[in-house]
């Protein structure tokens, strides 16, 4: 039973956007609301693509890089935050949490796909090389 759960999350931080429609197919057939299956496989899936970024660059560079992609993360929430307060004068955490989460997945979304990309180009190029 272990091999089967360490086999899928090993699958799905590969292939994080392949949690994504799994989850989002499973809540639509539960629910039936398609708003709230979409919000719940974006937030999890959210978690499962910074995991997934941070092993792509532990993978290419061979180095660690969470604490950096965490100080960026509370950057972005400061941020947040302090657009939220400028433009609405009060803040509301939960808004503000959401919006800072919604826009971690663009984020990790696009780095996914140009690390994939570039981990993948680097590597050719190191094949033909030799």
């Amino acid at each position: 039973m272990t091999a089967i759960f360490s086999s899928a999350a090993g699958l799905f931080i590969t292939i994080p956007f392949l949690f994504y429609i799994l989850l989002f197919t499973i809540i639509k057939q539960i629910t039936k609301n398609h708003r709230l299956a979409l919000n719940s496989a974006i937030n999890a899936t959210t978690f499962v693509l910074i995991i997934s970024v941070h092993l792509i660059i532990l993978t290419i560079w061979d180095r660690s890089f969470l604490a950096l992609i965490i100080l960026v993360m509370l950057v972005l929430a400061i941020m947040f935050t302090f657009y939220h307060w400028k433009t609405k004068e009060e803040i509301h955490y939960r808004k503000v949490f959401i919006g800072f989460w919604r826009f971690n997945f663009l984020v990790f979304s696009l780095l996914y796909v140009s690390l994939i990309l570039f981990g993948v180009i680097s590597r050719a190029k190191e094949a033909l090389t030799v």
